[in-house]
């Protein structure tokens, strides 16, 4: 770690020049993951033919090898710079609420940089920000990813603790931060399927669960790039208390506004991500 600490410290003008490099290894050298890469937009956009689509995937390596150094930076980088370099367009949709004493669940998904948009939120807004995580095999990674998200006071909370961590946490106005497009692979995840980018994509139905026992607000941090280095934000509305017995709504708000934004910004989502497996796929009813 110290040495990952000492990296960190470079500017990120500097960082880049590595990303560049680490592009031409991950894109042009070894093609880390590039037949799942091609695949994955090619099933998600029929309607684009192939130049369309490689440069797409040209792009998102991109961005892929600027995220990872942009991670690195978040061991060192300070409050000031990284709140110029994550602006939010209409915060008051979460102020009004955390200011009313409400508590907010912000969904997020995987579109760069999720990484910097958890800590700027934890160093932005005047509320305790926890944040629902999965553990890693390794040590050192847990201890990285970690390091860099609680920069700012953020709270981890392991997934499997989380309805724990509600109860003992309950009195807090908080902001209850959950990345949800990931794919639900273990067998005891209740999952549910939902027609995305055109097939049929297996959910968690985790967020809907913690709207209904929390009686949270509900909002989508919509993040997107500006320019390297650079990153505004937008939350959506996708539900306000008290949620009546509707199924799993909320979860397909979240669906279709993920979809929505990766139509918009087809590059900036992790497309390296193997989220179409079929393994213990049994879903909860609609």
């Amino acid at each position: 770690m110290f040495v990952l600490k000492l990296l960190s410290r470079l500017p990120l003008p500097v960082l880049y020049r590595v990303a560049d490099f680490l592009f031409l290894i991950a894109f042009c050298l070894i093609g880390y993951r590039k037949r799942l890469v091609m695949q994955n937009l090619r099933q998600s956009f029929p309607e684009k033919d192939e130049q369309e689509i490689r440069s797409i995937a040209r792009q998102f390596y991109r961005y892929l090898c600027d995220f990872a150094v942009e991670t690195l930076r978040l061991l060192s980088i300070s409050r000031e710079e990284l709140n110029r370099r994550i602006t939010f367009s209409n915060p008051d949709l979460l102020l009004s609420a955390l200011q009313a004493g409400q508590s907010v669940l912000v969904l997020a998904s995987h579109t760069f940089n999720w990484e910097w948009l958890l800590a700027a939120a934890s160093a932005r807004f005047p509320a305790q920000l926890d944040f629902v995580y999965q553990a890693q095999r390794s040590r050192l990674t847990n201890r990285f990813s970690l390091a860099g998200r609680c920069r700012f006071g953020a709270y981890p909370i392991e997934r499997f603790k989380v309805g724990r961590e509600n109860v003992a946490r309950k009195n807090l106005t908080r902001i209850l931060a959950v990345v949800a497009d990931q794919y639900p692979g273990l067998g005891h995840d209740k999952k549910i399927l939902i027609t995305f980018l055109g097939r049929e994509t297996a959910f968690f139905t985790a967020p809907q669960a913690l709207a209904n026992s929390t009686g949270y607000l509900v909002l989508y941090a919509a993040i997107r790039r500006k320019s390297r280095g650079y990153y505004s934000v937008h939350f959506e509305s996708l539900g306000k208390p008290p949620f009546p017995n509707q199924g799993q709504t909320l979860v397909h708000r979240y669906a279709a506004s993920v979809e929505n934004l990766i139509r918009e910004r087809p590059a900036e989502w992790l497309w390296s991500h193997n989220r179409w497996k079929t393994r213990h796929v049994t879903t909860t009813s609609a």
